[in-house]
């Protein structure tokens, strides 16, 4: 995430989901009767998003998956539900989280929150909530935590998470700073696209943003990519799958926000 109060688009966001690739999910719509200007993915196994746009204000949310004590089976809820409340409700500047989800009855999580000329990110490792703004700058969030500096986390996916931001933190912050706002994507994102398509890494490699791997038979790694800009009077909307070959980039949103909103 990118966020530059002086540019003509303050918030760029870079989503890339990892999931088991046999669970079933939609592509970005409007899958919400009750929140109908929600556009997302929808997981169709829990019926949430990872990440939710609201098309008729300068709102997005996402989620990652986070490390910590996971929440109790019988009680558990889904953590595709928290992008989906944070954009239908928004979140004013002294929002308490927990005071508008139950988060101990979700595993462990990293939700990032952005309007045009804010970002906040909210950190559950199943014992302790942290609550951050984020200042001005280019920000990584990995399942490790913020610039994947979770305390006391090490093994294998630690180390990958921060090999993927020693070599992509550079070379988003040398690329000219998009400003989408109309055109295909491939000209929108100019200098980002290439990175977002994963910079020719190949799926192996540690430094890889997307990324495959089996685990005990099952195919796991990038479904999907999402290109988000905010700006007062601009959403838009970015997005590709991943599967086999390279999909094409579909412009999903590319509107002017409600006024009031």
């Amino acid at each position: 995430m990118s966020l530059d109060p002086n540019s003509p688009v303050p918030v760029l966001l870079i989503g890339v989901r990892d999931e088991f690739l046999d669970r079933a999910w939609l592509g970005p719509r409007r899958h919400w009767p009750q929140w109908p200007d929600l556009v997302g993915g929808r997981d169709l196994l829990a019926g949430g998003t990872w990440l939710a746009v609201d098309s008729a204000a300068p709102r997005a949310a996402c989620v990652l998956n986070g490390h910590g004590k996971p929440a109790a089976a019988e009680t558990r809820l889904s953590r595709g539900e928290l992008p989906l409340t944070l954009a239908a409700r928004g979140a004013e500047p002294d929002l308490d989280l927990d005071r508008v989800v139950d988060v101990e009855r979700h595993d462990p999580f990293h939700l990032v929150y952005a309007t045009s000329d804010s970002a906040r990110l909210w950190s559950w490792d199943g014992v302790e909530l942290v609550d951050r703004a984020l200042d001005p700058g280019l920000h990584l969030v990995v399942n490790s935590g913020l610039e994947g500096a979770d305390d006391g986390l090490e093994g294998p996916g630690v180390q990958r998470m921060r090999a993927r931001i020693d070599h992509f933190r550079p070379l988003l912050a040398a690329a000219d700073r998009p400003r989408p706002r109309s055109g295909p994507a491939p000209a929108a994102w100019a200098g980002w696209l290439p990175l977002a398509d994963g910079d020719g890494l190949d799926p192996d490699d540690s430094r890889a943003l997307l990324v495959r791997a089996d685990f005990e038979g099952r195919a796991w790694g990038s479904s999907s990519i999402s290109l988000v800009a905010l700006s007062r009077g601009h959403v838009r909307y970015d997005f590709r799958a991943v599967q086999g070959d390279a999909g094409e980039w579909t412009t999903v949103l590319d509107s002017t926000p409600s006024a009031g909103r």
